[in-house]
């Protein structure tokens, strides 16, 4: 499943065009490598995402096409939660 789209069902940006302007403008990794809104991801990959001051890593645990807003929290499990400093320390 594509990046952007996996973002968005699963609600970790609500928007399928915010989601892949976010990618596209170099604050997303996958599994530690800088990714596209059109990046493939599989279950057990680690996507790093870099909101204004907040570091997110989640690990994907399921692929559903579409979900129900109680069932999106389950593909995927938070890892790491990280306010980022003004300097851009953690």
């Amino acid at each position: 499943m594509r990046l952007d789209k996996y973002l968005k069902v699963s609600r970790i940006i609500k928007r399928r065009p915010v989601a892949k302007e976010v990618a596209d403008k170099g604050r997303i990794k996958v599994n530690g490598i800088l990714a596209k809104s059109s990046t493939d991801l599989k279950i057990n990959d680690e996507v790093e995402i870099r909101f204004g001051n907040k570091l997110l890593t989640v690990r994907v645990l399921e692929m559903k096409d579409s979900t129900k807003k109680e069932d999106a929290a389950k593909m995927y499990e938070i890892i790491k939660e990280t306010r980022i400093e003004a300097d851009g320390e953690a």
